[in-house]
């Protein structure tokens, strides 16, 4: 354990994504941190659970390859990520439906340029040749998706017109900046969609499962200026997870600290600006306090903090005797007939998650776990196979699992308490593994700049925390 003087410049309370990435930001400005975490392991929700040689993550949370900390972010340089295909399905009146596909960018292509329509032309043009088609005959066209990502009889989401609308609408999202984003009018997100000027077929079919799924918000009550932003990360990147499960992320984090930094099984009891007390271990003095825990641990060490309302989340794993879909493909559920929101066979996206020769399906349901043989139902539905033989393999319900963002919802909650007292976390951003690791730096930063010591690199405008 900590040495008999007990003392660091710094005491990191928490080793989640955000402690461990500000003790990476700390450290490498030559300031000595020592991170507390009171569970055995570090990830905090970002945890995987083993099972017979399955990784079943507990909640399971989607990323995206744009999040501009996953590349900035100390220790993450041996991160792999694994994407799902490019664009998603979605299962609506019986049947999957292909939406959002991108084409490559070419070199020297504006990032507005990305996303393309049927004819390989730019959204604008895509647009043009659409209406064109609209008041043409109907030819039947092979549907375009890389090899093996849906299944057979799968057909784009409405017409060329809504495809084009959709392409479009997303290239424009792709290409502002987060400033102006963060600027806009600020509604709950189910009303601002109607403003979108898509067809209702397009909202209902595409945005709102695909918006649930990444806030985890069921309802649409967040922020539309933090749906904006999600959008905008779906449309700049692809969507992924990480390559031997959400505990590869914390973990290869942990690792790339100094020996002796992190320090599991240590629970703190009370903070000041110049120390903690700790359950096993008595006082250990510093210089600076930073609580890197969840939103209620935060408040119970520091009563009149702010506590969010959450976003409950279960995710359900299965083994399958065979895949249900050919693909990596994430698999929503417009139609809303049942509990699962968004579902995929994530062996096909990760091979490492589950054993050689063997299937694993994970399920998300927003909200409290409902019987299984529903949830299995439901599944049957979606994949449009037989799924008496699957197995299940575990249930994890998180209750506060994502911190909810409604209007209005400020984004960059300020990290400095007071000098000395800091507090970081995806409370503090946006709920998302990139907001929890701006969150690490905007908070390792605060310090440093108390400390009198220029960080190595300046802090990034907002529009860095898409």
């Amino acid at each position: 354990m900590l040495e008999p003087a007990h003392h660091a410049d710094v005491v990191i309370v928490g080793a989640g994504a955000a402690g461990l990435s500000a003790a990476h930001r700390l450290t490498s400005a030559g300031v000595t941190t020592v991170v507390l975490e009171a569970a055995p392991y570090v990830g905090g929700r970002m945890s995987t659970e083993k099972v017979d040689g399955f990784r079943l993550d507990r909640i399971g949370q989607l990323l995206s390859t744009s999040y501009p900390e996953l590349r900035r972010t100390p220790g993450l340089d041996a991160l792999v990520l694994r994407p799902f295909a490019p664009g998603l399905l979605v299962h609506s009146d019986g049947r999957h439906h292909r939406a959002a596909e991108p084409l490559p960018v070419r070199s020297g292509r504006s990032e507005r340029n990305r996303w393309h329509g049927r004819n390989g032309r730019s959204a604008r043009g895509a647009l043009t040749a659409a209406r064109a088609l609209a008041s043409a005959p109907r030819v039947p066209r092979p549907i375009r998706s890389a090899p093996g990502t849906a299944p057979r009889g799968a057909t784009p989401l409405g017409g060329p017109l809504d495809q084009a609308r959709l392409g479009a609408a997303l290239a424009r999202l792709a290409a502002t900046p987060v400033e102006r984003l963060l600027s806009r009018p600020e509604l709950p997100a189910a009303r601002a969609l109607s403003a979108r000027g898509l067809p209702a077929r397009t909202i209902d079919g595409f945005l709102r499962p695909l918006l649930s799924a990444l806030l985890c918000d069921p309802g649409l009550t967040t922020s539309s200026r933090c749906a904006d932003l999600a959008l905008h990360a779906f449309a700049r990147g692809r969507l992924c997870v990480p390559e031997g499960g959400a505990e590869a992320l914390p973990d290869l984090l942990a690792a790339a600290l100094p020996p002796g930094t992190v320090r599991t099984g240590v629970r703190v009891t009370s903070v000041a600006t110049t120390s903690v007390t700790t359950a096993e271990h008595g006082e250990i003095a510093c210089r600076a306090v930073l609580l890197a825990t969840d939103a209620r641990a935060a408040a119970e060490l520091l009563p009149g903090l702010r506590v969010p309302p959450f976003h409950e989340l279960t995710v359900f794993h299965h083994t399958a005797p065979e895949p249900p879909l050919d693909g990596p493909a994430l698999l929503l559920d417009a139609d809303r007939a049942g509990p699962v929101t968004h579902t995929s066979v994530i062996s096909r996206v990760d091979p490492s998650r589950a054993p050689a020769d063997r299937v694993l399906v994970s399920s998300t349901v927003l909200g409290p776990p409902p019987d299984e043989r529903t949830v299995r139902a439901h599944l049957a539905t979606l994949y449009g196979a037989p799924t008496d033989r699957w197995e299940p393999l575990a249930v994890h319900h998180t209750r506060e699992a994502v911190p909810a963002m409604p209007p209005p919802h400020d984004p960059r909650r300020p990290v400095r308490l007071l000098s000395g007292l800091y507090v970081c976390g995806d409370h503090r951003d946006t709920s998302t593994v990139q907001g929890a690791l701006h969150s690490g730096r905007r908070a390792a930063h605060a310090v440093l700049a108390d400390f009198g010591i220029t960080p190595a690199h300046a802090e990034e405008s907002v529009a860095t925390a898409a």
